[in-house]
């Protein structure tokens, strides 16, 4: 038992410390990753660094290469724009199973308690913003919502899709936070976020998906207004294998 527990740990290390060095840029888009150098960098054996190229593949960060062995993923501004899309239907889809097959009271209270912690992270004015619980908050709202669907499947492709960092709930979020249109962006999501509760809770399935949908969209204002304001995103994670 206590082999399985080290070898675990090994294989999370591997899986974190991998993923750190793909997102800060260590690696270059398309270069062939050395498993040795890789093992000598992180410090494990090359067992448990398979395992994490393995799980890092599934999340899109790395892809085999026919000649064998993984190379870093690139990201064009295309697959930023359609994982964005992604997500939206599969949250849209989340909050309309939601509706539709009923969510127990309790559960309906603990994400409207999310929504009440969002509420006092926003804050009353421009200036009472706290960011960084603002975006934990917002991350868990958006895990709560994937739950809500009864399905394991769902909540499995949205937490997919969102460990793309470009693609996660807050993306793009911090390029904008010093723009005047910043804390209405946050306002109108926080409108999202009660909307789609509330018609969850009236069983209104069509209107639940709608709005998740039309949510997902802020990203892509937000990213289009990154851009735009933002020159290289320098603090975008995974700016290295995005080419915008």
């Amino acid at each position: 038992m206590k082999e399985a527990r080290g070898g675990q740990t090994l294989t999370l290390k591997a899986v974190l410390g991998l993923r750190d060095l793909l997102l800060d840029g260590s690696y270059a888009p398309g270069e062939r990753l050395s498993e040795v150098a890789l093992a000598e960098r992180l410090g494990i054996s090359r067992t448990p660094l398979r395992t994490a190229l393995q799980r890092l593949e599934q999340e899109g960060l790395v892809e085999l290469i026919p000649t064998g062995g993984y190379a870093v993923r690139s990201f064009s501004h295309e697959d930023v724009v359609d994982s964005i899309e992604l997500r939206g239907v599969l949250e849209g889809t989340a909050a309309r199973l939601a509706a539709e097959r009923g969510v127990p009271a309790q559960r309906i209270r603990a994400i409207e308690d999310t929504l009440a912690e969002l509420d006092k992270a926003l804050g009353p004015g421009p200036d009472d913003l706290i960011f960084d619980r603002y975006v934990e908050l917002n991350a868990k709202f958006h895990v709560q919502l994937s739950e809500l669907s009864g399905s394991g499947v769902v909540a499995r492709e949205v937490a997919r899709i969102t460990g793309l960092p470009f693609a996660s709930p807050s993306a793009f979020l911090e390029q904008q936070a010093a723009l005047p249109t910043f804390r209405q962006s946050l306002v109108m999501g926080q409108s999202h976020h009660r909307g789609i509760v509330e018609a969850i809770a009236r069983r209104q399935g069509s209107k639940a998906e709608a709005l998740a949908r039309e949510h997902a969209s802020l990203a892509l204002r937000n990213l289009e207004i990154a851009t735009k304001h933002g020159g290289t995103l320098v603090r975008l994670p995974a700016l290295a294998l995005v080419a915008i």
